[in-house]
């Protein structure tokens, strides 16, 4: 997703910046709202503000952010799914609501049927962090520790069943470790309960941890992907530390409602690529520890979306996590 797309991305910029002047040429008429399945402070809340402003600015009208934490994501991508199919309520996606299918048995919402993809926006790693009190330096020391207290440590989660819950799992699948899960709901939430001193470890996206990383709130043991994050390139990554092979992505999207025009889901698709080609908005993203990786075409991160459902599935089965 990250290489070979820069030809396809500037044809479709070229094709359909303008691809809404056919068939929905009054859109938008008045402020889209954005619905953000997490409590404000989490990764996805992060991205859609990073994004927002300057998505604003290529449509020409104000971008609401609306917080509908909970539930891994469920609460808001129900509200997205239930709204009119006209462009103006859009969902900021999540790595949860993929993960959630792979747990939960009976989903109020399906990705597939109920929406439309617009784009991918970005993807972005998780990293291990610890309160500092933690007698543990590094992440082999973290390793040791559970070992001499197997199914004691616990670790925060942003949600049951949510990517930074899935990213510990396949940790502790690959490592033969064994530590307690507490999820909350939210990843602002769990980190605040850490870096407060309450759960000892949590498995956190690098957008909403670093900047508690880089004042000293939270130690850092291992970023989730297999390179260093250019944002941090100082912090190692969790397969060089101690589980080789091991790698985890987070990322965030944008979806509309299913029905949704055509001609409007084009018209997003093309102002979110320019949106993401700003530099200072792709600066933004650096420095929070995340990657502008959009997608060629809608399909494209449909595609993507199925890949990852793929994937965690098979993570949950390994795991011997029981869905509910």
């Amino acid at each position: 997703m990250k290489a070979g797309h820069a030809m396809a991305l500037t044809l479709v910029l070229g094709a359909c910046v303008h691809c809404g002047i056919a068939g929905a040429a009054a859109f938008p008429e008045r402020p889209v709202r954005l619905i953000v399945p997490t409590p404000p402070g989490g990764g996805g809340d992060n991205v859609a503000r990073i994004l927002a402003p300057r998505l604003a600015e290529i449509i020409g009208q104000p971008i609401v952010i609306d917080n509908r934490g909970g539930a891994g994501g469920s609460i808001g991508a129900i509200a997205a799914a239930r709204a009119v199919p006209d462009g103006y309520t859009l969902l900021a996606a999540i790595a949860s609501q993929v993960t959630d299918a792979a747990l939960v048995k009976t989903m109020a919402y399906d990705l597939q049927k109920d929406f439309a993809p617009i784009a991918l926006t970005v993807t972005l790693s998780n990293v291990l962090v610890s309160h500092p009190a933690l007698p543990a330096k590094t992440l082999r020391d973290v390793m040791a520790l559970a070992r001499a207290r197997p199914g004691e440590l616990q670790v925060a989660s942003g949600s049951y069943g949510g990517s930074s819950h899935l990213a510990m799992e396949y940790f502790l699948s690959m490592s033969g470790l064994k530590m307690i899960n507490v999820p909350y709901k939210g990843v602002g939430p769990a980190l605040v309960d850490v870096v407060a001193g309450h759960v000892p470890l949590m498995m956190g996206s690098t957008l909403s941890a670093l900047p508690q990383i880089r004042s000293g709130r939270l130690r850092a043991y291992g970023v989730t992907s297999l390179q260093r994050t250019g944002g941090a390139p100082e912090i190692p990554t969790i397969a060089e530390s101690g589980v080789p092979g091991y790698e985890a992505y987070n990322w965030s999207g944008l979806l509309a409602a299913a029905g949704t025009p055509r001609a409007i889901v084009m018209q997003l698709h093309a102002a979110v690529l320019q949106a993401l080609q700003d530099p200072l908005v792709r600066k933004r993203f650096v420095e929070n520890g995340a990657d502008a990786t959009p997608s060629a075409t809608p399909e494209e991160f449909g595609a993507f979306m199925q890949s990852e459902l793929a994937k965690w599935s098979k993570v949950v089965r390994d795991a011997g996590i029981k869905p509910q």
